[in-house]
């Protein structure tokens, strides 16, 4: 897990273009971010709140307004937590699985996610997604204040050891033998 801060010149418009693969135009900056070059990303889907309007559905739309809500120039405009799926999960069960946790541990709270799964070509184990969080729940129209609880190292050991429960029910629904364990990297 890491914030992405305007503090080390990172933006979450870049972040996601970057992790998705798209062109992503940061209408507060003129800039273009294309990505569209980057090779292993399989889908990318943006989850959020029933209710949510819907500029939250479009990356440039979503992610600019995230930066339009932030006046600092240091502020941390995003989280990124990058996850590894289980490769003994077909593509689909992975997706399927990280679709469920990330419902289930940020969408119910009021985040915003916005998930790339990637699959690098020639490396078969490593199948994972990049699932890039809201620091603030939008509410009506609007992005609202921060949520500083989400911040909390022991939220991050929640996240981990539920998606550790998460990952381990669908390898045994999935008839697989192997586990994995939260409390490792």
């Amino acid at each position: 897990a890491q914030v992405i801060s305007r503090r080390t010149g990172r933006s979450s418009t870049a972040a996601a273009a970057y992790r998705a693969g798209e062109i992503v135009l940061d209408e507060n900056t003129g800039e273009i971010h294309d990505y569209t070059r980057k090779r292993g990303v399989i889908r990318t889907e943006i989850l959020a709140p029933r209710g949510s309007p819907s500029w939250v559905f479009d990356r440039s739309q979503l992610w600019r307004r995230v930066e339009l809500g932030e006046n600092r120039r240091d502020s941390q405009v995003c989280r990124e937590i990058e996850i590894s799926i289980p490769h003994e999960l077909t593509i689909l069960q992975g997706q399927l699985l990280m679709i469920g946790f990330v419902q289930s541990q940020f969408v119910a709270k009021g985040m915003v996610a916005d998930v790339a799964f990637h699959r690098p070509s020639g490396d078969e184990r490593n199948f994972h997604a990049h699932v890039m969080l809201t620091m603030r729940k939008v509410q009506g129209e609007e992005i609202a204040k921060k949520e500083r609880d989400w911040n909390s190292n022991a939220l991050l050991e929640q996240w981990r050891e539920q998606w550790a429960l998460h990952a381990n029910r669908a390898l045994e629904q999935a008839g697989h033998a192997a586990r994995i364990d939260h409390r490792s990297l």
